[in-house]
């Protein structure tokens, strides 16, 4: 029963995601709570990284100074927080080490260029993906060290995953219109 209910969750947050992003292609069900979950990390892997593209490599050190954006990350050190908490995620759900040195939550300092550190965003997405293919009606539910100081079941440390590069990807969004770049999630989508 609990199992069903957690199926149902990931179903009607998979559905409601499909509407939000009503360009893609439908995917075919889902047949474990691992794809339902990759299904979702697709659509902030999408949205994420074509926000890190979009932004010119001069202006990945922008970050807004008036206001209350005080002591803000740099469109740079998002991109980095969210590929080095990827990583988190990932080494969490599969219990095991992360399988690159992150110098921390926000990513080592060695990266730097636009291309390093998409390469790195890239490859942590494809970590998390594996991570969350994991994810079965057997371990769902198994209590696992999170990357906060307290044990969750691994499906909730999974689910989490898929919703924090949105939190970042909104501070990108306004960094590149703060820049005169329209994201591309919002650019006219070409008429089928």
């Amino acid at each position: 029963m609990r199992n069903t209910k957690f199926l149902l969750v990931l179903a009607v947050t998979a559905f409601l995601s499909t509407l939000a992003t009503a360009q893609m292609a439908p995917p075919p069900p889902a047949t474990t709570l691992g794809e339902a979950l990759q299904f979702n990390l697709n659509i902030a892997k999408m949205e994420f990284t074509s926000a890190a593209e979009a932004m010119p490599e001069d202006k990945y050190s922008f970050a807004p100074k008036d206001g209350e954006f005080k002591d803000v990350r740099t469109f740079a050190q998002q991109v980095k927080h969210v590929a080095a908490v990827n990583y988190m995620f990932g080494s969490g759900i599969l219990g095991e080490k992360s399988p690159v040195e992150l110098g921390g939550e926000n990513g080592p300092d060695s990266i730097k260029t636009k291309a390093e550190i998409t390469k790195f965003l890239n490859d942590s997405f494809i970590y998390l993906d594996k991570a969350l293919a994991s994810v079965t009606d057997k371990n769902a539910l198994d209590q696992i060290q999170s990357v906060f100081p307290m044990k969750v079941a691994r499906l909730s440390l999974a689910s989490f995953s898929t919703t924090h590069p949105f939190d970042h990807y909104g501070q990108m969004v306004v960094y590149l219109r703060m820049n005169g770049i329209v994201p591309p999630a919002s650019r006219p989508q070409p008429k089928k």
